[in-house]
């Protein structure tokens, strides 16, 4: 896809989050909306996937270590092709396999998550597993900022560089928001750059709500260098709508009928 083909993909997997979202009552939207600028770039130019057949083995992987950005990694897999994209309605509907945390039921879902900071060490053994069998294809894993508080995030990346992972990406969404309010008032993450350094992966930067950079930044990862790569990919929290950009009050919060109607129009610019 050219950039501004993931710009208007990007643009509709926001229209399907908050429809979605709305019509379940319930769910997380603010990271899902701020992150659909990443999963576009990953679903769409990146990753090595085939929507017709999920479990090729020579498949790109991705662990959602959030899980509960569901609403984002639903509303990109229907766009993909995993899925029809009415089914996305019936997200956190009973007896929907769309349920509130990303879930193996669903075509294109590798695990299933939820526990927050258990992702990255899932994203490990697969890439030891490459590694183990001579496989060409590569792990990715998406990370909350908020989530790094837990501890078992740098354990995983401690072995990561031990075993030089170089199959492995991951990419943090650093929205500096989480759900009791500011990443730096609640559990201050700097200087997250130097700790990833000194944990011994390659760290890359960018906007990670602007499609070119995260385009740039992928490309760059994939140069071999013997390590790990982490993208410290700063976005918005609910990018797109301007009414809740960076509000962490929107982390867990769904827009009624009214809301919605004002927010589509707010995408819409």
């Amino acid at each position: 896809m050219t950039t501004d083909e993931l710009k208007d993909t990007a643009y509709r997997i926001r229209q399907d989050i908050l429809k979605s979202l709305s019509s379940a009552g319930s769910g997380h939207l603010g990271a899902s909306l701020g992150l659909a600028d990443v999963f576009a770039v990953l679903y769409f130019d990146e990753m090595k996937l085939d929507a017709a057949n999920p479990k090729n083995a020579n498949r790109d992987r991705l662990v959602v270590s959030i899980g509960h950005v569901a609403p984002v990694v639903y509303a990109t897999l229907a766009h993909r092709g995993f899925f029809p994209k009415e089914e996305l309605l019936s997200l956190r509907k009973m007896g929907s396999r769309l349920q509130g945390h990303v879930s193996v039921q669903v075509p294109g879902v590798e695990v299933s998550t939820g526990s927050l900071g258990q992702g990255l060490s899932v994203a490990v053994g697969m890439a030891i597993a490459a590694k183990m069998d001579n496989c060409t294809w590569r792990v990715f894993s998406v990370h909350g900022d908020g989530e790094l508080q837990e501890r078992q995030n740098w354990e995983a990346a401690m072995t990561a560089s031990a075993y030089h992972l170089d199959n492995l990406v991951a990419i943090v969404d650093r929205n500096k928001v989480q759900i009791d309010g500011q990443t730096e008032t609640v559990m201050p993450l700097e200087p997250l750059r130097k700790k990833w350094e000194a944990f011994g992966w390659r760290v890359l930067e960018c906007n990670g709500n602007e499609v070119a950079d995260l385009q740039r930044v992928f490309e760059e990862a994939r140069k071999p260098a013997g390590k790990p790569v982490v993208i410290l990919a700063n976005t918005l929290m609910g990018k797109g709508v301007n009414t809740i950009e960076d509000d962490y009050h929107w982390h867990g919060k769904v827009p009624n009928a009214e809301e919605l109607e004002l927010f589509l129009k707010e995408l819409a610019g």
